[in-house]
């Protein structure tokens, strides 16, 4: 899913931008690439960093991040690489070069050794990813090239010192100094130019101080008028939406032919549409930020989809009901991955010589049964995180686990039943009816 979409764009990027403008704007993005900022941070500042070197809105970097994780996990991979070679405001080097010997970083030696070693396992990850993983990667890359390329203009840092150069002596030289001339202590101030020793009247043209070309000066007390800029009504979002609408359409139909598209796919694809049209908002001018309410909520569903070990088929999903009254009509199990399902036993008849075995088992959601007043029931309830309601029995919290015998109010004697009741998330309740 990721590699496609980053397939798509080189497509479309590769006919319009040389090699010569790419290596350029890698040249640039380098020399001037964000600080990680003390305030706004969550962690170490990547995503703060990113969106104020950008002049965008830090909580669309921060939803990137997320989505970019869901891609076995590229954004980890990204972000250790940002908290590495992203250095703080107040640092002359990032951490991974301090460690190198170039210049002094805040970040303790220990930290940045084990971020490091923390690299490691992720670009492990990267390898055994796959196509999705290392889709994710270019997409993340090709995402920053983009941005750079749109916005590397805007908050450009000063330029730096470089490490061991000498006192005062900056990167750039002046046009004064490269013929022999000074710069006097007065020109962060006046802007003057002190003129050479070979040119006491100050002849040279780089020490005449002439005032910059403008307008004519505006009238003594005169207030000027403000200017209202009028910001353009972005369409990235409405298209945005209307393109995921189309994706969840497509998928769901196709879902019926093709076992890939399980729902912790069908979000990715979501996510990574809603991603991909913030950030083209970003780039034009901050439009679609009202996308990151449906991207959170997406993200964190997706996470705990691919993170939860789910034993049941992912492409079930909504609401199982069942009432039989036969004993044939009883499945041996009723499952789903995501929703609720309802099992009601009431109807079945109260022969004593039979016996009823059936299981119950949902990934995300919650199971209710009913069972007859009368018959024997045998019970065994589990969630890995939620709450469990077991005959008489009631527990909540994390591994809930009950093992419960009710013969009725008749006592032992009737029908029956045996269930095996079970929710990785959610609730689990079974009650007499």
């Amino acid at each position: 899913m990721c590699g496609r979409l980053v397939l798509s764009k080189l497509v479309v990027v590769s006919g319009s931008i040389s090699a010569a403008s790419v290596e350029e704007t890698l040249k640039d993005f380098w020399a001037t690439r964000p600080r990680r900022p003390h305030d706004g941070r969550k962690i170490a500042g990547v995503a703060a960093g990113i969106a104020k070197r950008y002049q965008i809105d830090p909580v669309i970097v921060r939803v990137a991040f997320v989505a970019m994780a869901l891609c076995n996990g590229a954004g980890v991979l990204i972000y250790l690489l940002g908290w590495l070679w992203l250095a703080q405001d107040d640092d002359e080097v990032s951490a991974a070069e301090s460690l190198i010997g170039r210049g002094r970083s805040s970040t303790p030696t220990a930290l940045t050794v084990l971020l490091g070693l923390a690299v490691i396992p992720a670009t492990g990850f990267f390898v055994d990813g796959g196509f999705t993983m290392v889709g994710g990667v270019l997409l993340s890359v090709g995402a920053i090239y983009l941005l750079h390329r749109g916005r590397g203009q805007l908050n450009r840092p000063e330029p730096a010192v470089a490490f061991g150069v000498g006192d005062g002596v900056g990167v750039g030289v002046g046009v004064g100094e490269g013929v022999g001339g000074k710069v006097s202590t007065d020109e962060h101030t006046t802007g003057q130019v002190t003129p050479p020793a070979w040119d006491p009247l100050g002849a040279a043209p780089f020490a005449w101080d002439l005032p910059e070309p403008g307008g004519a000066p505006e009238p003594v007390g005169a207030t000027p008028a403000p200017v209202v800029a009028r910001r353009r009504r972005s369409r990235v979002g409405v298209a945005t939406f209307g393109a995921a609408l189309v994706v969840l359409a497509g998928s769901l139909v196709t879902s019926a032919y093709s076992d890939w598209f399980h729902a912790q796919h069908i979000i990715g694809l979501l996510v990574a549409v809603l991603g991909g049209g913030m950030v083209l908002g970003a780039l034009r001018g901050g439009g679609g930020r009202g996308l990151m309410w449906l991207v959170v909520p997406l993200s964190v569903v997706g996470v705990l989809l691919t993170s939860v070990d789910f034993d049941v088929d992912a492409k079930q999903m909504g609401s199982t009901r069942a009432r039989p009254t036969t004993f044939e009509d009883v499945r041996d199990q009723y499952t789903a991955s995501v929703g609720e399902v309802e099992l009601d036993l009431t109807g079945l008849p109260n022969d004593e010589s039979r016996t009823v075995d059936t299981g119950v088992e949902v990934g995300l959601g919650s199971i209710k049964v009913m069972v007859p007043a009368n018959a024997d029931v045998t019970v065994d309830c589990r969630t890995d995180l939620g709450s469990v309601r077991c005959l008489d029995r009631e527990s909540d919290g994390e591994g809930r686990h009950e093992q419960v015998t009710d013969y009725g109010a008749d006592g032992p004697g009737g029908l029956k039943i045996v269930l095996d009741v079970r929710s990785d998330l959610g609730a689990v309740e079974v009650s007499r009816g």
